[in-house]
């Protein structure tokens, strides 16, 4: 079964083209990524799947519900989380959550015990008559989850659920996010960290507006056809900005003292070796590592460009 269906779904604001004929299918009880840098039309999809921006063309189904006729049974079956936060600072915890219950119409019978079972899923131990202006970022942001799941959603949609909150706390945020998918809900997740697409069933990578890859991030890393390495020079900074000159090296960055690097698939050590000492910069070691999903998607970001 599906919870999402989109074909070619589009958005125009005037004559800038923000999401660009995007097809994909997001399954039931999936964690799915969208991930691209800012302003690659992540938000701007999501808030047509969530009933609020209607598209410009294409269409698309939420739960069976049609994205433009359907967009308030939508926005009541969904749970969704803005990148913005949406809880009231001068409302306590409880005060908050009963508030967004009501408006999902939760039976004032059960509100309380499901505000209960969501704080402990939530690891939220405050007291809940605390005001949330005393709160620190990380439990905010948990706590705006426990108001998109307030009604029990089949599907959650989160915008950038991580952005601003430390790592270890990003962490607990995608340990919840698994939680959620072990009991059949569909995770539709945006985000700007690469690394976090490693936590997703299946990832979407966009770009200006275009869908550039849609796979899970095994899939995508053996279809990967280049070559990445790892590098080390006695002057690995000067090398680094060195590297320009070669035209052959497809991205390239810095990992301490190790630069990773982004190579066609027929240049091996050998001749990566000549490059370097031709250039005057001998090389400590340099080794072949596997591709991360970041090195994936600047590949493809400049395939699609040039």
């Amino acid at each position: 079964m599906e919870s999402v269906v989109v074909k070619n779904l589009t958005k125009k604001f005037h004559h800038f083209v923000a999401v660009d004929r995007i097809s994909f299918v997001v399954k039931r009880g999936e964690i799915f990524g969208f991930l691209g840098p800012n302003g690659a039309g992540k938000t701007t999809t999501i808030k047509m799947l969530c009933g609020i921006l209607t598209p410009t063309d294409g269409e698309g189904q939420i739960l069976g519900f049609d994205i433009v006729k359907d967009q308030q049974k939508i926005k009541q079956a969904i749970g969704y989380m803005s990148q913005r936060f949406s809880l009231y600072e001068d409302l306590s915890i409880e005060e908050n959550l009963r508030f967004f219950g009501g408006i999902y119409g939760v039976p004032s019978a059960t509100l309380k015990e499901r505000i209960d079972e969501l704080l402990q899923k939530m690891e939220i131990s405050t007291p809940p008559s605390t005001p949330l202006i005393k709160l620190p970022a990380g439990i905010k942001q948990r706590l705006a989850l426990a108001k998109a799941l307030i009604h029990n959603p089949e599907i959650v949609f989160l915008d950038e659920p991580t952005s601003g909150v430390d790592p270890l706390m990003r962490r607990k945020f995608w340990e919840i996010i698994y939680t959620l998918a072990q009991e059949g809900k569909t995770v539709f997740v945006t985000t700007h960290y690469m690394e976090e697409a490693e936590y997703c069933h299946r990832a979407g990578f966009i770009i200006g507006g275009k869908l550039i890859a849609d796979n899970s991030p095994g899939q995508l890393k053996k279809e990967f056809e280049n070559n990445v390495y790892a590098i080390e020079s006695e002057k690995s900074i000067e090398l680094f900005h060195h590297l320009v000159s070669l035209p052959f090296i497809i991205h390239k960055a810095l990992f301490g003292k190790k630069i990773h690097i982004v190579v066609p698939p027929d240049k091996d050590i050998s001749l990566l070796k000549k490059e370097f000492r031709a250039l005057g910069y001998p090389v400590v070691s340099i080794e072949q590592i596997p591709p991360s999903l970041e090195n994936i998607f600047l590949t493809k970001v400049k395939n699609t460009s040039s």
